[in-house]
Parts: structure tokens; C-alpha cells; sequence
């Protein structure tokens, strides 16, 4: 049965602004943290307990991903925000936006979780507080961060890891994203999860940190991690005091696989992914055939706000083109009449925080419909969009507009660059899409913030002028790469 659980929570930013400070501050003024017997424990992320005023039906944890900027975490940085449910951006008050922050919010965006600012370091001495926050409120806003303050639903709490100021309603922000964004889990189902670090210990043998994202999992499982098989001889959390189970939200270092896993490596999603893998395949075969390239779907959702929310996330599939076709889509657990609406349209079926009748999933055994439930709407965002990728590259086209040599850079303001460019086929416009490309290998997709010939601000630029190009999200472009307009047909 689904139940509240814990919010998984990363922390994010740019170098020295105070990513490790903050999780050192929260993690040693916490009762729920402290050290066993007085020895470290790091096995990549803790939990602790948040005296709060919120009711009582919330679990008052919260578990936070101990591992910015170390190697494990660089290896799952690119999908480093999927592992978590809510991801902070901390920016430093006297730097602002820096690189780094950059980087980290394309990965929060990519993951499409929800995101908290926090803007660290105002016990600086001499800092102008006020005008920092506005200057830093205005370099969110340009990058599309839409904040609480004005009418958006991204929360700024300013803060001192180092003195604790401002950490206490932190942890309170957190607690109420995760209510408004109800983070569930089911205990009673097996355990599914990620691996967050992992070694060999010369006296242990293999040891891996698993992230628990929903289920249980418990001492003595048959477990595959990341392919490698194994059964579980001993569980110890955070503290390093054994455990018998772990149910969602918890991480727990485990012993008794056969080999050293891989950290992103996932337990419990192994046949998940083939299926959807699988049921891409399958799809994009029967839609080779049809004039009509479209993914048909039913949604079935708990209610009508979820339901709302994710067809409009949905529609973000037929901006080129109508890719996604809602069939039907309700509130109320899966039924037998949805199974044979899929079959007889060829539609795929979508729950979220809904069941799916005994009867309705073996008629969709029977009848070859996939249906998937989901409990996180980014999740479900990922496997559509994996489905709409696989279906689109049966028959995408594309027509490269305009194409531009960058021959020079120029810096603008505190941390952007304008690309210097000479155009040598077509046209660039504002509002196309925009890549650039290097030695063949595209390495960013992005749009115009400014595009000047000279020093007048232009809608477009031709072959053989040149012309100055800012592009917003930043790309890290350098001299000799290819500029490209291009459109999907």
C-alpha cells in the first residue's frame, strides 16, 4: 500500500559555494545523524529528522544525497537530479552564477524535479545583501528559473551553512515541496533502487550503497544489481547499525554480491527498462506501416489535477508535430474497458497513483497492451519521451536552414560569452532552433538570446555576413566550431 515516504534530496552548484558545508552543517546538528560509536560513517547519504510544524500524516525525514562533486557522483551526473526527488541549487551571495551553476541547472531541468535556491554565504562581512539577491534573482530569471516571488513555484531561501542561519527554514521548504509534490512510496513491493557508491574491501568483498527508491529490501534477498547477481549477508545504514530490512527512501550499505556493481547501476528496474525498451520496439515496428506516426495513449490518474498536469507535460511532445494522441483519459484504477480500448487502437495505457484491476492486467497479458503505473510524473515523462525518441527516428527529417563559422569570442557580462560568427550558408533567426557542432559531434542545442549585426540587434543574418551570437541556455562553444539553424520535418 502506497504511503508517504522520505524526499531524497542532492545539492548542487558551483565550486566552493558551500555545497559540502551546508550538508557538513545540516548532517552534524542533526539527532538522527549522529556517528555510531563515534566512528565516521560515509556510505553516501544519510537521513535526518525535522522538527516541524507540518501535520503529522508527513514523514518529518529527509534523506539527503551525501556525494556533491566526488567521483561517484560524477558519474551520475548526467542523470545525478533522477536519482533524487527534490534538488537544491546553492549559489554563493557574493559570486552569483558561476559556470558550474550553469551546469548543474541543466542537469535539475533535464530531471525535471522540483528545485529549491539556496543563496548562501550572506554572514559574509561587507556584503550587500539586498542587491545581491535581486542581481541573483534576475540571472535565475534569465535562465528561465521560475521563482515563488513572482508567481512561480521555485522557492529562495537565503542562508549561512557556515553560522546555520536561514538552514532550519531549509529544511522546512524542503518538507513542503515534498507535501505539495506527495512523495510516495509502496514498502510491500520488492525492492527497487540505485547504487550511490560502491567498492571491494579486502576483508568484506564486494560492498555497495543502495539508494532504496520504493519497496523493501531485506536481509537474506536473492538481488540483482546492475546485472550482478547476489544475496544479501549483512544491511547497516547510515550509523553503521545493522538492519533487517530498508524499506523506500532509506540507503543502506550491503554486503554479498558477486562483484563490485557499477554506481548508476539500478536493482529492481532491470526488466523494467527492457520492457519499455522492448514495447518501444514493438510500437515503432507496427508504426512503420501507418501513414499516421502517433503514439496513442490512456491516461488513467488519481485524480483530476494529476491527470491535468500530465497531459499538459505531454503536449511538450506535439510542439514540431502531433507525436502523442490522448485516446481516452480519466481518473480511476485501470480497468478490463481500458485494455480493450488499447488493444483495438494500438494504444499504450499510463497510470499514475492508480491500480490496475486483477481482470484488466491479464486481458493485457492476453491482449500484448503495456501498461505502466507510475507514482513521480518525471519518471513517466522519461519513459514517453524514450518511446517518442525511438518513434521518431524511424522517419525524422531534418532541413538545415543556416549555417555560421565561429571565428571569435567576446565576454559579456559576468559569465556569458558571445560567439562572433561568419555566415556561410542559408539564414539564422531568432526562435529557431539552434546547435552547435564540432568535428561533426553536436555538443549543444539552444536558442538566441541576442543575435547582432554590428551593433544593431537583428531578427535573422544571411550568408556572408558576420554577426555576434548570445545563446541562451550557454553553450561551451570554442573558435572553429559550427553554428546551425535547423528545423524537424
Amino acid at each position: 500500500m502506497e504511503q508517504t515516504r522520505p524526499p531524497i534530496v542532492t545539492i548542487l552548484g558551483h565550486v566552493d559555494h558551500g555545497k559540502t558545508t551546508l550538508l557538513d552543517f545540516i548532517r552534524k546538528s542533526s539527532v538522527a545523524a549522529k556517528e555510531h560509536g563515534g566512528i565516521t560513517q560515509h556510505i553516501g547519504a544519510y537521513q535526518i529528522e525535522v522538527q516541524s510544524g507540518l501535520s503529522t500524516q508527513h514523514s518529518p525525514l529527509i534523506t539527503f544525497i551525501d556525494t556533491p562533486g566526488h567521483a561517484a557522483f560524477e558519474k551520475m551526473r548526467s542523470r545525478g537530479a533522477k536519482v533524487a526527488d527534490i534538488a537544491i541549487l546553492v549559489v554563493a551571495a557574493d559570486d552569483g552564477i558561476m559556470p558550474q551553476t550553469v551546469e548543474a541547472l541543466k542537469h535539475i531541468q533535464a530531471a525535471k524535479v522540483p528545485m529549491i535556491v539556496a543563496v548562501n554565504k550572506i554572514d559574509l562581512p561587507g556584503l550587500n545583501l539586498k542587491v545581491s539577491l535581486e542581481k541573483i534573482k534576475k540571472q535565475l530569471t534569465d535562465r528561465e528559473v521560475n521563482l515563488e516571488e513572482y508567481g512561480g513555484d521555485v522557492p529562495l531561501v537565503a542562508l549561512s551553512a557556515k553560522t546555520g542561519e536561514g538552514v532550519d527554514k531549509l529544511l522546512e521548504v524542503i518538507l513542503l515541496v515534498s507535501e505539495l509534490h506527495e512523495i510516495k512510496g509502496d514498502p510491500s513491493l520488492p525492492a527497487a533502487g540505485v547504487v550511490i557508491e560502491a567498492n571491494l574491501d579486502k576483508f568484506k568483498g564486494p560492498i555497495a550503497t543502495i539508494l532504496v527508491r520504493n519497496g523493501t529490501l531485506k536481509r537474506a534477498d536473492q538481488i540483482v544489481v546492475g546485472g550482478i547477481k547476489g544475496k544479501i549477508k549483512g544491511m547497516f545504514d547510515f550509523n553503521g547499525s545493522p538492519l533487517d530490512q530498508a524499506g523506500p527512501s532509506m540507503s543502506v550499505e550491503v554486503l554479498g554480491l558477486e562483484t563490485v556493481p557499477e554506481v548508476g547501476a539500478t536493482l529492481g528496474q532491470e526488466a523494467v527498462e527492457s520492457s519499455i525498451k522492448e514495447a518501444a520496439a514493438s510500437l515503432v515496428d507496427r508504426l512503420k506501416s501507418e501513414k499516421d506516426k502517433t503514439l496513442k495513449v490512456i491516461i488513467k490518474a488519481d485524480k483530476q489535477g494529476s491527470l491535468e498536469a500530465i497531459e499538459a507535460s505531454l503536449e511538450k511532445f506535439n510542439e514540431e508535430r502531433k507525436i502523442v494522441n490522448f485516446i481516452f483519459t480519466a481518473t480511476g484504477q485501470i480497468g478490463e474497458e481500458n485494455v480493450k480500448l488499447a488493444s483495438t487502437v494500438g494504444a499504450i495505457i499510463i497510470g499514475f497513483n492508480v491500480k490496475v484491476a486483477p481482470l484488466a492486467q491479464k486481458l493485457a497479458e492476453n491482449e500484448q497492451v503495456l501498461i505502466r503505473t507510475y507514482n513521480i510524473i518525471y519518471e513517466l515523462l522519461e519513459d514517453v519521451e524514450e518511446v517518442v525518441n525511438t518513434l521518431l527516428e524511424v522517419g525524422q527529417l531534418e532541413e538545415v536552414l543556416g549555417k555560421g563559422n565561429i571565428i571569435a569570442e567576446f565576454p559579456h557580462g559576468k559569465d556569458e560569452r558571445i560567439a562572433g560568427c561568419r555566415m556561410v550558408e542559408g539564414e539564422i533567426a531568432k526562435g529557431q532552433r539552434i546547435r552547435v557542432v564540432r568535428e561533426g559531434e553536436i555538443i549543444g542545442e539552444t536558442k538566441l538570446k541576442s543575435l547582432k549585426k554590428v551593433k544593431d540587434e537583428v531578427n535573422k543574418v544571411e550568408k556572408g555576413n558576420d554577426c555576434g551570437m548570445l545563446f541562451n541556455p550557454p553553450v561551451d562553444f570554442q573558435i572553429g566550431d559550427i553554428v546551425e539553424s535547423f528545423r524537424v520535418i
